[in-house]
């Protein structure tokens, strides 16, 4: 989204309000961060400290380690063959994809600092699985905390770390408020990815298609099943409606988590981005996410700013 296409035209309640600012997991609607990151920079407000679920992790430690222009650079230039290009397979049952390329080129884009040298406080949030526990990653590797923070049930393989075995923190808690409750700014703005449906979207735009470049995917790992097993004259082609189900399932669950979360601890100002703007895995809808983040920033805080004091 270019300067030239948008408007500022609103003010904070005064300049150079300073923000704890809370990105919420679910899956590439999290791009949506990018835009509201984008619109709050332009309008004096000063983000703080940042504690993240999930892709509020990646997004808000490229922010913290500035390196957010270069993030966003990377994925509006993705397509579906670079994705396939960074997604190595994983042979065993704990998950889909190991993620060790992809971790490998962010660490090319935004490095390795540890959370400690970061200029901001920066909370990844993560879910040790066996004993059902939130984790709060705020100190080490900043790529590590991501990767734990990030490995979403059946696609990513969980993340091992001192014994515990953690995967996305979207599994316990979606919008992770309660880290920030130690800072001591002017605001708290969650961001929740799994706001309710847009109204009459049904009726007037088509529903989100299936990953193409998942269905590409498919069609390598059929291929290489057939190399690997000549000898089976019949193989059933890989299908991915196994976690097409997963994933719905997985996003109806953060959606109520997020609910309750809100509701137990209520930040100042909550953005909600409607949970049927894309599909979890539709990481080629990079513009139309981060406009969407833009503008439903500008209007959330542009009527939060009209409210009587």
């Amino acid at each position: 989204m270019s300067k030239q296409d948008r408007s500022v035209t609103s003010k904070p309640t005064k300049p150079n309000t300073t923000v704890s600012l809370v990105l919420g997991s679910g899956g590439a609607r999290g791009l949506a961060h990018i835009g509201i990151i984008r619109w709050l920079e332009e309008n004096q407000y000063c983000i703080k400290s940042i504690s993240g679920s999930s892709i509020g992790a990646l997004i808000g430690g490229a922010y913290a380690v500035g390196k957010l222009d270069e993030l966003e650079g990377w994925f509006k230039q993705l397509n579906k063959t670079e994705i396939i290009g960074i997604t190595d397979i994983a042979w065993d049952r704990s998950g889909l994809i190991k993620g060790d390329k992809l971790f490998s080129k962010l660490k090319e884009l935004i490095g390795d600092p540890d959370i400690e040298s970061l200029s901001i406080p920066f909370t990844a949030v993560a879910t040790d699985i066996e004993n059902e526990k939130e984790i709060w990653l705020q100190k080490g590797s900043l790529l590590e905390a991501i990767r734990a923070s990030t490995a979403l049930p059946m696609i990513f393989t969980p993340f091992h770390k001192q014994g515990l075995t953690l995967v996305d923190g979207g599994v316990l808690n979606p919008v992770p408020i309660a880290p920030t409750f130690s800072e001591h700014n002017d605001l708290i703005i969650a961001v929740n990815l799994g706001g309710k449906p847009r109204p009459n979207s049904s009726k007037n735009t088509p529903p989100p298609e299936k990953a193409s470049w998942l269905e590409n995917l498919s069609e390598q790992i059929s291929r290489l099943k057939k190399r690997l097993f000549p000898e089976e004259d019949t193989l059933t082609p890989f299908n991915w409606d196994v976690y097409d189900i997963s994933n719905k399932a997985f996003d109806s669950m953060q959606s109520t988590i997020a609910r309750q979360k809100l509701a137990a601890y209520a930040p100042d100002i909550v953005i909600e981005i409607s949970r049927d703007a894309c599909g979890m895995l539709e990481f080629t809808c990079v513009e139309e996410m981060i406009t969407l983040g833009y503008q439903t920033a500008k209007s959330t805080l542009d009527k939060q700013s009209n409210q009587p004091q």
